[in-house]
């Protein structure tokens, strides 16, 4: 796959703080060329043994290839759980427009 092939990448986090933290911060670095972050929404797991009930906020992390193991090591670095859920999307389709923008936005 080409370096600037788009990516989506997917983590949830407990605070809308942490949200803006994670979302600023990989803008800034452009590591990401958007984060959304959508509104609380109810998540139930497993966590040590027992059965968790939160509420977090999904982040949807849109990047590219290029930056994507840059991406991934400073999610992990800046997050706040433990063990956080990232999850790397590769969407089957991208429009050629918004694939364009999200390269420009990445490379510096």
């Amino acid at each position: 796959m080409p370096e600037d092939t788009p990516i989506l990448v997917l983590t949830t986090v407990n605070t809308v703080d942490s949200g803006t933290m994670l979302a600023n911060k990989l803008v800034e670095q452009r590591l990401a060329a958007c984060v959304s972050t959508l509104p609380p929404m109810q998540s139930t797991y497993r966590w040590q043994g027992e059965l968790c009930t939160e509420t977090e906020q999904l982040l949807l992390i849109k990047s590219t290839r290029a930056v994507q193991a840059h991406l991934l090591s400073e999610l992990e670095r800046l997050h706040p759980y433990e063990t956080p859920e990232i999850l790397v999307l590769n969407p089957a389709e991208v429009s050629p427009a918004y694939a364009r923008w999200l390269a420009e936005s990445i490379t510096p």
